[in-house]
């Protein structure tokens, strides 16, 4: 005689605010970009669209529309670490969230982003990796701006 022992486990959508992360995530892009046009403007207008072949010639608006959706995108990533390390307090979501800019800064920014661009043939290729102190800065505000949306808004949205 054999037995069969079965088990399941629930798993839950509603894992962190995905709503909270979209719109974190999307203000904390705007605030970044608004950065990087103030600071590095070919960096939103040639190096982001080239990412999928939106440029040259330069484009801006290509530029926010491809880093307003990478800000969504990793908004509900964060929202799904919010819930796996248990970050409930508005201090614990700001420390999330300047660990997300830098992670997602070193990772995206620096490794990734190099990698992408020489393989679609961009002109505005950087080296690699490319550890920018600005970068780092932009990330990090985008980082502070998601962590404070996301702790004003995940028990609303």
């Amino acid at each position: 005689m054999s037995t069969t022992t079965e088990t399941t486990r629930a798993y839950s959508v509603d894992a962190g605010n995905w709503k909270a992360g979209v719109l974190g995530g999307v203000i904390g892009a705007a605030v970044m970009g608004g950065l990087i046009l103030s600071m590095n403007a070919p960096t939103l207008a040639v190096a982001i669209p080239s990412l999928y072949v939106l440029a040259p010639p330069p484009s801006v608006g290509a530029g926010l529309v491809v880093h307003l959706s990478h800000g969504a995108v990793m908004g509900v990533m964060f929202a799904g670490l919010t819930q796996l390390i248990d970050a409930d307090s508005t201090g614990k979501l700001l420390g999330l969230g300047i660990g997300w800019g830098v992670a997602t800064w070193a990772v995206f920014a620096a490794l990734l982003m190099p990698v992408w661009l020489g393989a679609v043939g961009s002109p505005a290729s950087p080296p690699f990796p490319n550890f920018a102190p600005p970068s780092l800065l932009w990330h990090v505000v985008y980082g502070v701006v998601l962590g404070g949306v996301y702790a004003g808004t995940a028990d609303s949205l």
